[in-house]
């Protein structure tokens, strides 16, 4: 088993928001000898750093746990309406970054669009000027999962396992978007 680098304690702790006092609270390690190990004044004892990685870990398993899908998610949702035309979906997410993007017909989410599926319509022949003035819903995937605002991390990050994102609701209104990319902030 390879062990993580005495330096990632400073990394993680620092990513998790705790002073040395808190994290010396929650190793039983001294803030000096934790302070110092951070600036590699001394080399950490193995026990002693054991105990500072496990709980590290501890305080991000207690943080995940309680965590739902309004803690995660994106509140800006970057999509497209099912009648406007593959270029502009193209544009779209161009512009911001995305390579999929939730498909809706009005305020209903009805299916996604991303650039493997604009390639893959492209693979098969179909040239650049038709697919780009073709309507999403011609060429559209499944929609998203939903899931309330109140879902477990746990459930969300299932779910991310077999779609590439999942949207968020309230009564029946979508108020956010989770990617794989928002979890993995949380690392």
């Amino acid at each position: 088993m390879k062990f993580p680098p005495a330096t990632d304690i400073k990394r993680l702790r620092k990513a998790l928001d705790l002073t040395q006092i808190e994290l010396s609270a929650m190793s039983g390690i001294s803030q000096s000898t934790i302070a110092k190990i951070e600036n590699g004044t001394i080399n950490g004892s193995y026990h002693s750093v054991v105990r500072m990685f496990e709980a590290l870990q501890d305080e991000m398993d207690r943080r995940r746990k309680g965590r739902q899908a309004k803690d995660v998610m994106s509140r800006s949702i970057v999509s497209i309406q099912s009648g406007e035309k593959v270029k502009r979906a193209t544009e779209i997410m161009r512009e911001s970054g995305y390579s999929q993007l939730p498909v809706f017909d009005g305020t209903r989410p009805v299916g996604s669009i991303s650039e493997f599926g604009v390639l893959a319509l492209l693979g098969n022949g179909t040239s650049m000027e038709s697919a780009g003035e073709r309507e999403v819903r011609q060429v559209m995937g499944q929609a998203f999962p939903v899931v309330n605002e109140e879902t477990p991390l746990p459930t969300v990050t299932s779910l991310l396992a077999s779609a590439s994102a999942v949207l968020v609701a309230n009564r029946g209104h979508i108020t956010g978007i989770i990617t794989s990319a928002d979890v993995l902030k949380l690392l």
